[in-house]
């Protein structure tokens, strides 16, 4: 009798400890959706929304250049909006900003969208529905096998890639054991609801670190970007779902990357030990036959932070060859403004020439 008191007795205190768990969680998720709320719009694609954020500056026109940026794992699209969007905001290029499905405030839709292929459906379908006939992809790290996807399902709409220390080739090994335990079928919803965001936020400091070694991260970076979002159980389940899957999803991508024939630059760091330029970006430069490489000495897994100049440089190259005539104007214009940047008249001209940005 003893006995199974004790066990009842356990049983009771594992159950309140789970259910303190389940709770933390929610509290956490209900306080980064209050502190983070959505910054774009939402349009329904595939029966799934999709939140983005559109800047069109003034005076833009069908035909001048779009850049859509698709952010990596664990992250959305505030990402890449802060890294780049004062740099570009000056300029004339229309920018979008998407979080993937599943992340930031995109419903995650099919028990299928693990798969990069999928997400690169549903974000070409969100260009489809804005009206955009022609744009330059940019992925960082995961997002760099969606828009390499993007090019392959809509070649007509994607017309130039740029890739930021993509993840695009199978490795050797593995990935972090809370993603396979969260990814799990029924122990990892279990995991996901109770345990990982808890474990998450708490080790979130440390790993927002180690993504930015050899450099440093920028000031403010978790909260900037709304990382806490990535710790409501749904979306952490879904980012552990993508890393999980992403290495055989790439294996029986590669042998389709020869049929990505447009200009591509593929953007690494020679310092990034998260995903190793070695495997993905050299297998990039390797297998796609309209790509060039640029290796940025003592950079790491986020360039498009830490060596943002670098970065646009490159995207302009891309523009410029997609929109020949458009692209080179703005970049052009850009690039006159930074050397008339301690000029105030000068600088007023050039946005003329340009067109104001958001």
């Amino acid at each position: 009798m003893r006995m199974i008191i004790g066990v009842g007795a356990g049983i009771l205190v594992l159950a309140g400890v789970f259910g303190g768990l389940v709770l933390n969680a929610q509290r956490l998720g209900r306080a980064a959706e209050a502190d983070y709320p959505p910054v774009g719009s939402f349009r329904e694609v595939d029966g799934q929304r999709v939140h983005f954020v559109d800047l069109t500056p003034d005076g833009w026109r069908a035909g001048d250049p779009v850049v859509i940026f698709v952010h990596g794992a664990s992250g959305n699209l505030r990402d890449p909006r802060l890294a780049l969007e004062d740099s570009l905001a000056d300029g004339g290029w229309r920018r979008i900003y998407v979080d993937r499905p599943g992340h930031g405030y995109s419903e995650r839709g099919g028990d299928d969208m693990y798969r990069p292929k999928r997400q690169a459906e549903v974000i070409a379908g969100l260009l489809e529905q804005l009206g955009i006939e022609r744009a330059v992809a940019v992925g960082h790290s995961w997002g760099g096998a969606v828009v390499a996807q993007m090019a392959l399902v809509a070649p007509e709409r994607v017309g130039g890639l740029v890739f930021l220390a993509p993840a695009t080739h199978p490795w050797p090994g593995g990935v972090n054991w809370y993603y396979d335990a969260t990814a799990a079928p029924v122990a990892g919803q279990v995991f996901a609801q109770a345990i990982a965001p808890t474990f998450a936020s708490l080790v979130a400091p440390q790993a927002v670190k180690g993504v930015f070694e050899p450099e440093a991260a920028p000031r403010g970076y978790g909260e900037k970007i709304g990382l806490p979002l990535l710790f409501r159980p749904d979306t952490f389940r879904a980012n552990a779902m993508d890393v999980a899957m992403l290495k055989e999803e790439v294996r029986a991508a590669r042998p389709s990357y020869g049929r990505i024939l447009q200009p591509a630059a593929i953007v690494t760091g020679d310092a990034d030990t998260v995903v190793l330029p070695e495997i993905h970006s050299a297998g990039l430069a390797r297998d796609l036959p309209n790509a060039w490489r640029v290796d940025l000495a003592g950079a790491g897994h986020m360039p498009h932070h830490t060596r943002p100049d670098e970065v646009l440089a490159e995207i302009g190259k891309v523009v410029d060859l997609v929109f020949p005539s458009a692209g080179r104007a703005v970049s052009e214009a850009r690039a006159d403004m930074k050397k008339a940047a301690g000029d105030p008249a000068a600088v007023s001209g050039l946005k003329d020439r340009v067109g104001p940005g958001e």
